[in-house]
This record gives structure tokens, sequence and C-alpha cells, in this order.
């Protein structure tokens, strides 16, 4: 009998999904327990939580340590186009073979128990972890942080917090400082805290949780600084200051999430030339990507073709203000989202930079926003709105009359995903 694939076995653990999701811990460190604690046997652990720039900063980190010659380990989520994407083994995806072995290996010891999808994908990315050598292992929550499944090592290297702002509301509060709370749960008592820019709210959370727990903070505007002076980076903290180049992944929030990472490789005390290859060498799908292949680019071969994942007013206002400032022309957005998020929020900061969105409903999304609601709120920021089947489709209506536009794909990293896959 053929042996079941990764697929497969992911399929199998939709179905012990709970009802009624509770967030708890509990389902995580009892199948832990089951499969011997591997949480404990991970290479120094690098914890990242944060509404955004989470993914960003860790692949600066990523980068920069492995410019040192150093094995790193890398949990994110969620992923684009394939789920071995989320589980990166000293520097490389893992297999379709490992990634069977730790999921078959996970669902046996779970025992038939309710649990979540993302719970035992986890465990599963613990487990391959803690099996493969390496010097460093990154750790990205998947929503908080105080009751995020990553939340399970004693004893971390280091903590980072990235920006937070409002997000998952259902889950985490409906004020900055519920969700900070949620987020400083990461903190851990004696191990220092890398902190990015927040709101007076946030910051003030982040502050009290380190002040009760021990934990020193490495704080922007405080321990560290970082600006752009003549087309350069400069970054400096208690051990002076660096000149580096510009951060390679675009928008200008990079320059705050390159400060955290080479605020974290400071700490680590990582070398000169491994500062500069966190900011020139890091590579972060879907976060203003040029698309240059496949259907959509040969559909419009004198246009800019761009993909962003962001889906939060932040977001918004991130890629709002990078359009801003891109040499002019015409920009369209086609854009998908969740019936979960913000979507006016999201859109007001790109109504100024864009002169029509085209709406899709995100194939194959059970929460998708249908496309008729996201026009509707696109022209109640101002934005001149329309539906498609598909983006391609949408593509083929915007060059027709413009074949040099600028085209932006955004709003949900579910549909990035799927864009990813068919023009990757």
């Amino acid at each position: 009998m053929t042996a079941p694939t990764s697929d497969a076995i992911l399929e199998r653990m939709m179905a012990l999904h709970p009802k009624i999701i509770d967030l708890t811990l509990d389902r995580v460190w009892r199948l832990l327990d089951a499969l011997g604690n591997p949480q404990n046997d991970l290479p120094p652990v690098i914890h990242l939580a944060g509404t955004n720039g989470k993914g960003s900063t860790q692949a600066m980190i990523r980068a920069g340590l492995e410019a040192a010659g150093k094995r790193v380990h890398a949990y994110t989520s969620p992923h684009l186009a394939r789920f071995h994407e989320r589980i990166r083994l000293a520097g490389t995806l893992i297999s379709e073979d490992h990634l069977t072995e730790v999921l078959d290996e996970c669902y046996a010891a779970n025992n038939g128990e309710q649990i979540t999808y993302f719970e035992i994908t986890t465990c599963a990315a613990i487990l391959a972890m803690a099996r493969t050598p390496a010097d460093f292992t990154l750790l990205e929550t998947g929503l908080g942080g105080r009751l995020d499944c990553t939340n399970v090592v004693a004893k971390p290297a280091l903590t980072i917090i990235t920006p937070i702002s409002i997000d998952h509301e259902q889950y985490l509060g409906n004020t900055l400082a519920k969700i900070a709370g949620e987020k400083a749960g990461i903190l851990k008592r004696g191990v220092p805290c890398v902190v990015g820019p927040q709101e007076d709210e946030a910051m003030q959370v982040i502050e009290a949780t380190a002040r009760r727990l021990g934990a020193p903070l490495i704080a922007q505007g405080q321990h560290w600084h970082v600006s752009v002076e003549r087309g350069r980076l400069v970054f400096q903290d208690e051990t002076g200051l660096r000149d580096l180049s510009l951060p390679n992944l675009p928008g200008a929030h990079q320059i705050d999430n390159a400060g955290a990472a080479l605020a974290a490789l400071r700490h680590l005390e990582m070398g000169d030339a491994a500062l500069e290859a966190a900011v020139t060498s890091a590579f972060w799908p879907a976060r203003m990507q040029r698309l240059t292949t496949g259907p959509l680019v040969e559909a419009a071969p004198e246009a800019e073709l761009w993909l962003d994942g962001g889906h939060n007013p932040a977001a918004g206002l991130a890629l709002g203000a990078h359009l801003a400032g891109l040499a002019k022309r015409p920009t369209h957005l086609i854009c998908g989202m969740l019936n979960t998020k913000d979507i006016s929020g999201y859109l007001a900061p790109l109504a100024a930079e864009a002169t029509s969105l085209t709406a899709l409903s995100i194939p194959g999304e059970a929460n998708t926003l249908p496309a008729e609601e996201t026009a509707r709120a696109a022209a109640g920021v101002g934005l001149a709105a329309s539906t498609a089947e598909s983006a391609l489709d949408a593509v083929r209506a915007i060059v027709a009359h413009t074949p040099k536009a600028r085209i932006l794909i955004c709003g949900s990293l579910y549909l990035a995903g799927g864009i990813l896959r068919e023009n990757g």
C-alpha cells in the first residue's frame, strides 16, 4: 500500500479540530508530553510575537545568522503555496519524507483527541527541529503570544515583539492594551526582549510585564535607534553606530523591522558582515513582491505586477506609504479579504494612491469576504470599484485600458498563496 502523503495526513488532522476553540495550551502540553517533550531539546530559541513585521524580522535575523555560518531552524505561519514553507531545518525547507514522518508520529501520539490544526502541526515542527542539529531556532507565534502554541519553551535565548496593532480582536481583545498583554505573554523571567516601535498604550503593558518578570528590554528609541540618512541605513546601540545598506525588502516599514533584527543580532554578538547580510540578503514572499513569471505576467507584459499579503489597517498604512514613494504610474488594486478583517480600515490608506479596485472572492476560502462586499467597502473609501471572477480576468480588464499600469494584488495571505501557486 502506498504511504500517505503529507497532504493526506494534514487533511486527516483537520478532522481532529474542536468545534469550539478555547484558547489554552492544555492540548499542546498533552501532545508534547506524549512525544517526550521535544521542546526541551530545541537549539537556542528566538521567539517572535507582534501584529506586523514578524515574518520580515525573522527573515532578516535568519539571513544574518546564516551569513555568520550558523545553522538556523525557522518556523512560520501561515504558508503561501505549500505547507513545507512553515518549517525550515538548518536552513533548508523540510523534505516531504521528513514532514510525513513527524506528522504521522504526532497524529499517532495524539490518539484521536481533539486538537487544532495549528496545535498539532506546531508540535510536528518542534519535533522535527528538536531532532535536527542547529545553532538557533526561530519560532514565530501564530496568534497572540501568551496562549500561542509556540509558547512552550521555558527559557528562550531571546524574545522579540514587533509592532502591535488591532487584529484578531475576537481572540486577543479589542484594545491595544489587551492585545499587548497577550503578545507580552512570550516574555520570560530574566530573558532579554527586543521591542520594535510601539504605541504608548502597548509599550506601557510590555514594560509592566518586563518589570514583573525581570526581563531586560532592548527597546527602539531607548536602547537602539534606526534611521535612513543619505540613502544608507544607520543603526546605533550602546556598542556604537553602524552604516549599512538599505533593506532589500521594500517599504519604509522595513526600516523598523531591520532595526529589530539588527538589535537581536547585536545582542547575539554577530559581526558587521552578518548585520549587512541581514538587510541585503533577506527574502520574504508576498511582501511587496514583484511578480516576474506566470500567466498574470504573460497577460500584462507592459505592466508592473506586485503582490502583498498584508491584511489589517497597519498593513494598509505601510502599503499606502510605500506606494506614495514610488514613481508615479496608474495604480490599480486587485483585492480579496477574509470576512474577519477590517476592510475599510485596510483600504482607506490606499485610496489616495490607487486609481481603481477590482474585488475578488478568495478561491477555496470558507471565510472569504464576497467580492461584492469588498467592492462596496472600496467605494465607501472613494475607490472606483468593480468585481471579477479571477485575478487573471481582473488583470486582463485593467491592461485592456491601461497597458502600462501598476497592478497590486493585495488583502490576504491566502489570496497571495493562490497567486504564488499559479505564478511562482
